[in-house]
């Protein structure tokens, strides 16, 4: 009999319901379907009013990254993420970074930019011009929509308007400038950008499309700098070889391409730990890095006694209330664990811990290779995977590393010698 996706009502259907027909589709083992319906602390009624058509939740590890000290304050920081070595290798950088001072950190306020994109014109500059004088009664259309916002310091505070040539002709593209203040605010912003719209086609004389916030959040920057003695790193000569990677990145898009996906390693990480949108600081952040051709969202120097000084600079939008941040219980543990208070507050957290996993990788490439490094951590993956349990994983896995090869097939031969008794 074949089987077909298209499953009419499968969205009414409540949790258990779908699972089963997921069980029948995919046939499933009971084993398996338990694996599914195992939600942790993430109940499944909260599940399901969450996304749609749920079945279960997944699960990542939960590991906390030690000995940050940002703007004189210690942290300990949730990171949920399934490679190895990033929480240990952000521990041991920040740990480097204590010996001068800790990581020094900031962030702007929380300004999100909505874009309301004008079509047809007949005067795309004269149109501009129009929106500019208006400005006043734009902003104040915007903060009819949203009066808590705006009492508690923040709502629409500037606008914005320029002209844009594209395949399709000329547009005039309008970006309202909305203080979000502890909300990641595309909700916000997107709900403003709506409530201006027909007052923006009246100024223009043109038509409305897209109303939607932007993640290319450049009013909302957050920034890290740290120095890192080039005794703790290992010498002048590891110090030499992290500035050559630096170099390398900053010349060759390839090599950027992964020194920025190192950095949002730990970004991402706890983004994840406090149910955060990691796709709008994925998306902001390579697009950042893309501005004036794509370079590395760090800057890596040698400061005159020879130590390793670094800083970042990239948009981080993310929030402490509204959306699953304000829901998810294991977020809200985790910004207890945190201790910040404010959104501004989380992404500097954030910019230190990029910045910290940023050495981190680069002194394993320049010092010591990522094999010694990353995958003696990863070759306990991969024992587990081979079928390894409790202590097995650990000897398989020195096995490996002792030999240089890890791979999923050798795991299992040196696990069946162990079970063997070789």
């Amino acid at each position: 009999m074949m089987k077909s996706s298209r499953l009419p009502g499968f969205r009414e259907m409540d949790p258990e319901a779908r699972l089963k027909v997921v069980k029948e589709f995919a046939d499933l083992s009971e084993e398996e379907v338990e694996i599914l319906k195992n939600t942790g602390s993430l109940e499944l009624d909260l599940a399901n009013r969450m996304i749609e058509n749920v079945i279960g939740a997944t699960h990542l590890p939960l590991g906390i990254a030690t000995n940050f000290l940002i703007n004189g304050k210690d942290y300990l920081i949730p990171m949920a993420i399934e490679e190895p070595s990033v929480v240990a290798a952000a521990s041991n950088a920040a740990r480097m970074a204590r010996l001068k001072y800790g990581f020094k950190a900031s962030a702007d306020e929380p300004i999100m930019i909505g874009q309301i994109q004008v079509v047809g014109a007949k005067d795309p500059v004269r149109a501009k011009e129009n929106i500019l004088e208006n400005k006043a009664r734009i902003l104040a259309e915007a903060n009819e929509r949203d009066p808590v916002l705006t009492k508690l310091g923040g709502g629409a505070k500037d606008v914005e308007a320029r002209v844009i040539d594209t395949s399709t002709g000329t547009m005039l593209i309008v970006h309202l400038l909305v203080d979000v203040r502890d909300a990641m605010g595309a909700n916000a912003v997107n709900t403003m950008c709506e409530a201006v719209a027909p007052t923006i086609e009246k100024l223009t004389e043109g038509k409305v499309y897209l109303r939607i916030i932007s993640n290319l959040a450049v009013y909302r920057m957050a920034r890290a700098e740290a120095t890192f003695p080039k005794e703790a790193l290992g010498g002048k000569e590891v110090v030499d070889g992290i500035i050559h990677a630096y170099a390398f990145a900053a010349a060759d898009p390839y090599r950027c391409a992964t020194h920025n996906k190192g950095i949002m390693n730990g970004i991402i990480a706890v983004a994840l730990a406090t149910s955060n949108d990691t796709r709008a600081l994925e998306a902001g952040a390579h697009a950042y890095a893309a501005v004036k051709g794509y370079k590395p969202l760090t800057v890596w120097e040698v400061d005159e006694n020879g130590d390793l000084r670094g800083r970042i600079e990239l948009p981080i939008a993310v929030g402490i209330v509204g959306g699953t941040a304000a829901i998810h219980p294991v977020a809200k543990v985790c910004r207890k664990i945190l201790g910040v208070k404010t959104a501004r507050e989380l992404a500097e957290v954030m910019a230190a811990v990029g910045l910290a996993q940023n050495l981190a990788a680069l002194r394993a490439l320049a010092a010591e290779g990522i094999q010694r490094g990353h995958m003696k951590l990863h070759a306990r993956s991969v024992a587990a995977a081979a079928g390894a349990e409790g202590e097995l994983i650990d000897r398989v896995a020195a096995r490996m590393v002792e030999e240089r090869c890890i791979r999923l097939d050798r795991a299992k031969e040196i696990l069946a010698e162990l079970r063997a008794g070789h």
